[in-house]
Formats: C-alpha cells, structure tokens, sequence
C-alpha cells in the first residue's frame, strides 16, 4: 500500500543523496488557463507526489520546503488555508491533519506562510545550497512556477547556490518499490476489462467514440475516474496518426482498430495498445503483419534480463521485427525498416506514461517499461502496435498485460465471446 511510509521514506532517499546542508523547495504546481475565466483541470507535479502523496484537485499551490543543517532536518508542507467562499465553488480543501495523514510531514503551515519563511531562512543564513526541480522538457515552452520562483530567487538573493534537484528524482524513480508495482497490476487489471470490453462490442460501423464510451464505462465501473494518459482510439487510416485524439473516425468492415490505453491506481499508471480487426476475423495481411508483431513481443520478453544496455531495447525489437518483415517480403534491406516501424519499442511507465527515469541505467530489477511494437504499413492500409508492460526481475522479466487478449486466436476468441 502506497500510504505515508512510502512517500516519507522517498523523501529520506532523497535526502540521503543530496549535501549534509540543504534548503529544498518543491511546488506542486497550478492551473493554466485555458480561455477568458476557463482554467485546465489542475495536475500536480508528479515530483511532488511521489514525495508527499497529495495529488491532484487538492493540491494545487501546495509547496513542500525542506531544510537540514546540522544533522538537524525540518520539513513543512505549506496547503491552502479553509475559505468558504473559495470551497463553495472548487471542492472542499485539504486540512492540516489530514496532509499530516498522507504525506507523514509533521510540520504543517499555510501557503500564505512560505514566502515569509523562505525569506527568513535564506535572509539569515547566508550562502546555503537551494534545490529546485528544475526541469524543462523543451527549451521553449513556458515557464514553469519552479522556474519563476527560480528567477525571482536569483535577482533577490544572488549569494544563493540554485542547484537541480530533478536528476536525482528521476534516479530514484528508476527502480519501481513492491507497492507501486501492486497498484500497477491493480490498474492493468481494470485495463484488461475495458480493452476486453471494446473488442467484444466491435463491429464495423462503430465510431472511434462509441470505443472511447466502452473504455471510460470500464474504468468509471472500477473508481477510475481519470485514465493513465489521453486514450489512443483509432480505426483505419487514422491508425497512422500516432497520437490521435480526434475519436471522430469510424471502423469500416476489414479496419484494423487501434487501441493505446492504461488505467491509474494510486497514481500508477499503465500503458497497453492492443489492435484488432473491427469486425472480429483477421484478414490474410493484418494476420501476417501481426505475427510479426506478436514474434517481435514474444521474443523481447525471451530476451530482458538486468545487465542489458537500455538503449538495446530497442534495438534488439527493432532488428528482430525486421527480420519478421523481411520473411514475409515486406523489407530487403534492415536500412528500410523505417518505412514500417516509425517510433521506439521502449519507454519507462509508472507515476508518468513516459516516466521519469535515469535513462543511462542499464536494464535492473524493478525497472518497468513498455516493450511497443508498432508496425504502419500504409501500402496495404494496416497500422496498429502490440505493447505490453514488462516488469524486471531478478532473472529476467514478466509481463505484466499478458492477461490481456494478445494472440490472434486468444484475440479472435473474445471478439467472438468463446
């Protein structure tokens, strides 16, 4: 169970890896808005999470402050103060003891306390090494309320050592603890259901949205009321969009249809595509193709163990899928594989769909991470992918979707209720 222990005890591994003496500020995030007095639905810094436990709709301009010297280590977890005004029309806030409940941070303030406090401590201390998770996944997207803060920081107190604190949350998000792989295989179980719930409703003429419908009923019947990422849901030509959102498309007689999903538990979240022909029967292509696929997944999980270069994930799928193209005439040269495999065959999963990792690790135990095969063939109209989670062990790996329909006979069997 993910509860108190586990968040404070991520904040001490934290701890153990930073300086004896340290000032560590960590935002929780806010809204953007969306248009005239429209915000976007509130996401809490997954950072922020993984070392408090307070997530989402409650947490927003939450800030954790955390400071050692001396050997002697202070937290305080700063949340909104009650306002019945405020709660009449945005929910009910946190209050102290139950931040004190979740994040197992003994010292709780206000939000309107922190600048004051920060002031304080910086103001009479002098030179002090400040932490900040200071990441930016492109170099031109807007500025980040760390980064602001980061900013003001550095005009008003110059003497200060501004430090990122963001490589080593994703060293310690590398390796998956036994409760997060428990809510993970809680969430693949609610995925099966509605992966398995759209298969047995297909039929030609079904929309992308009435697929869409299947999977949010499953996950609303489980308590899941927000998926792991946005749904992939496409049929047809839409299935060479990787990313596609639009659920407008509609699954014609002899479609493949095209299914990216996961389901969150506590936080963690899945990442599963299964693709099946809409109307129930693969056809003499989409059969060849997605044996090369499922030959590809089968031989992955063969092949993980720890000691494996992360990057050869790749390309070990990728070579092997070519050599599955090239059996049935599609590739005559590896340096053609492009055409038909377009993204990577790996990606980490866990707090994030594409977690936050040390990429530069070779392949461990606890590690989780999506073994994507995707084939887009747009000669004979046929796109879909074939990935699974895979946990490492000790020895080797599992697969932890392999419940889900993944053959074509386990997969023509459902479709047809056998």
């Amino acid at each position: 169970m993910m509860d108190s222990s586990f968040y404070k005890g991520n904040r001490g591994a934290l701890y153990a890896r930073l300086p004896e003496d340290f000032l560590l500020v960590l935002f929780a995030g806010r809204a953007l808005r969306k248009t005239a007095d429209e915000y976007y639905p509130f996401f809490t810094n997954r950072n922020f999470v993984y070392l408090t436990g307070v997530g989402d709709a409650c947490a927003e301009g939450f800030v954790l402050m955390a400071r050692r010297a001396g050997g002697i280590l202070a937290e305080t977890l700063y949340i909104l103060p009650p306002d019945a005004h405020a709660e009449r029309w945005q929910g009910r806030r946190m209050r102290p003891e139950e931040a004190r409940e979740i994040s197992g941070v003994d010292n709780i303030a206000y939000a309107s306390e922190f600048t004051g406090r920060f002031h304080e401590i910086v103001s009479t201390e002098g030179q002090l090494d400040l932490w900040l998770d200071l990441d930016r996944h492109k170099p031109d997207e807007p500025e980040s309320e760390t980064h602001s803060f980061a900013g003001r920081t550095a005009r008003n107190y110059p003497f200060l050592r501004v430090n990122n604190v963001h490589p080593h949350l994703r060293a310690l998000r590398t390796i998956k603890q036994s409760c997060e792989v428990d809510a993970m295989k809680k969430a693949m179980t609610i995925t099966r259901d509605a992966i398995i719930d759209m298969m047995r409703a297909s039929r030609p003429g079904m929309y992308e949205y009435e697929y869409k419908a299947i999977f949010d009923a499953a996950l609303t019947r489980n308590g899941v009321l927000a998926p792991g990422f946005p749904p992939i849901i496409s049929a047809g030509a839409n299935n060479f969009c990787i990313h596609y959102y639009a659920y407008t498309g509609q699954a014609q007689d002899g479609d493949m249809v095209l299914n990216d999903v996961g389901a969150r538990w506590d936080y963690m979240g899945n990442d599963v595509s299964r693709g099946w022909p809409c109307n129930g029967v693969f056809s003499e292509k989409q059969r060849l193709l997605y044996t090369c696929a499922y030959n590809t997944s089968e031989h992955m999980f063969r092949t993980i163990r720890p000691g494996m270069p992360m990057a050869s994930v790749d390309q070990t799928a990728r070579k092997y899928c070519y050599e599955q193209l090239k059996s049935i005439g599609l590739a005559d040269r590896y340096e053609d594989v492009g055409k038909y495999i377009w993204h990577g065959g790996a990606h980490h999963v866990g707090f994030d769909t594409h977690d936050a990792v040390d990429l530069r690790r070779p392949v461990s135990p606890g590690m989780v991470f999506c073994v994507d095969i995707g084939i887009y063939c747009e000669e004979w109209g046929i796109g879909f992918r074939l990935e699974d989670n895979c946990l490492v062990t000790e020895t080797g790996c599992i697969n932890l979707s392999a419940d889900i329909p993944r053959s074509i006979e386990e997969i023509e069997a459902v479709m047809h209720n056998k």
